[in-house]
């Protein structure tokens, strides 16, 4: 890779190799900041519910907030398309700095919207609209993100790096049950019901002006030359032939991305499930939630760094198949027990294995893509995927565990879900330079032999 470029924004030229931690710890803590908005309306999606939404039985106001929650993922994709190509066009610097501002004033909004009882059905719309303006932000921001890690990192790190955004994903689940832990435990129910929720939203709109400062100083990677993966001219009708040879490769993606935010989506649920359907205390749902994003963590950066030395595609495989095996047992053992210690340490088990592939695979995509759309592609096919897949899952858990009687419906789902997953997978060529080196072959973007 060149080490010496210009970012082309009129910056001072900047040198790959000396990138520091902090840029990589500005762009990471900024999509955790991010991701902490989003999620801790899924962690307080009860709360919420009671608060804000007309309803006359509990199912009803939590269906009603799960759906609002599902919301913000429609935006996701326009979010995705606009941002991105912004970010492809202009630099992936400025796109990160407006989907951080955005995400920062919807905090703020949410926190402040009246309860039901004094605004009635504009509660409920309000609501909707901050979802729907997150879900837009969060579009933009993970396609920018990962191509920022992927264009900045030294090339014998990509999956590392990368790793980092699935890690600061977790890391925001980490924060936000944290949050959930200290308000459980000091506020009683009627409190956390009223406005306790609040002051979860309110806590992650202080840290605003830190994120923005830091993404403020980020050098720009876009004009950073990739010897190694060509150099297309990026003008529009190039990009439009580049898409159309990726269309493999993203629909591909699409599969895994939408498999992977099930997954996702159902270790967040994990919290309500375990309040609403197994009779668990709230303290005990946050506490498992927290230990498990934090094993999380650690698994998937592992599973980067192990990804950089043996391949992506063997991580991948070895890694699903391995969560495959492990669910019924996991949810077995939770729903027989109902024991807080069964929850943390299932929990943890699933998170870790569920996610030790997730940067990885983040890292294959990115290297697939080519550079002129690596944004906007990227950022498309992770919206798409989880507008149909990842914002209905807590809405359809609900709805099965509501229907069946059963609380084992979340068990069965995802046994089917990592199966096409791990289907998926194996069309997946591998893309990391040390591996595709060892073969002689060069890489490229679009989908290649393995």
């Amino acid at each position: 890779m060149d080490q010496q470029t210009s970012t082309g924004t009129g910056a001072a030229a900047i040198d790959v190799a000396a990138l520091k931690h902090r840029h990589i710890a500005a762009v990471t803590i900024g999509n955790a900041l991010e991701f902490y908005d989003f999620l801790v309306y899924a962690f307080f999606s009860i709360q919420i519910g009671k608060a804000l939404f007309p309803a006359d039985s509990a199912y009803a106001s939590l269906m009603l907030s799960l759906a609002t929650f599902g919301a913000g993922f429609l935006t996701r994709p326009l979010g995705a398309l606009v941002i991105g190509s912004y970010s492809d066009r202009i630099g992936r610097k400025p796109a990160m700095l407006f989907c951080f501002a955005m995400i920062g004033l919807s905090m703020v909004v949410m926190a402040f919207i009246p309860s039901h009882e004094s605004i009635g059905l504009a509660a409920l719309l309000l609501a909707l609209v901050v979802r729907m303006v997150q879900g837009f932000s969060l579009g933009g921001e993970l396609g920018s993100n990962s191509a920022y890690l992927l264009e900045a990192a030294p090339i014998e790190k990509r999956g590392l790096m990368v790793s980092w955004q699935q890690a600061s994903q977790l890391a925001a689940v980490m924060a936000a049950s944290a949050v959930g832990v200290v308000l459980s435990l000091f506020l009683p129910p009627d409190m956390l019901d009223a406005y306790g929720w609040r002051i979860a939203f309110l806590l992650g709109a202080i840290t605003l002006p830190f994120g923005l400062w830091m993404r403020a100083r980020l050098p720009e990677t876009l004009h950073l030359a990739e010897p190694e993966m060509g150099a297309p001219a990026p003008d529009e009708a190039s990009r439009l032939a580049l898409a159309k040879r990726a269309t493999p490769l993203l629909t591909l993606s699409i599969i895994i991305l939408g498999c992977g935010s099930i997954a996702s989506y159902l270790q967040i649920y994990m919290v309500t499930y375990a309040q609403n359907t197994l009779g668990m205390p709230a303290s005990s749902a946050f506490w498992a939630t927290m230990v498990a994003a934090t094993t999380g963590i650690i698994a998937t950066l592992a599973g980067g760094r192990l990804s950089d030395r043996f391949g992506r595609r063997p991580v991948n495989l070895i890694g699903t198949l391995a969560l495959l095996l492990a669910i019924y047992p996991i949810f077995h053992a939770i729903i027989e027990t109902r024991s807080t210690a069964v929850l943390i340490v299932g929990l943890a088990i699933f998170v870790s294995l569920s996610n030790v592939t997730g940067g990885v695979f983040y890292a294959s995509l990115a290297e697939l893509l080519p550079k002129p759309i690596r944004g906007s592609a990227f950022g498309g096919a992770y919206a798409l995927a989880i507008a149909l897949f990842g914002g209905s899952t807590q809405l359809i858990v609900t709805w099965l565990i509501h229907v069946t009687g059963s609380a084992y419906a979340p068990a069965l789902l995802i046994l089917g879900v990592v199966s096409v997953w791990i289907a998926a997978l194996l069309a997946i060529p591998e893309s990391a330079p040390r591996q595709l080196a060892r073969k002689g072959v060069a890489a490229d973007s679009g989908l290649q032999p393995v």
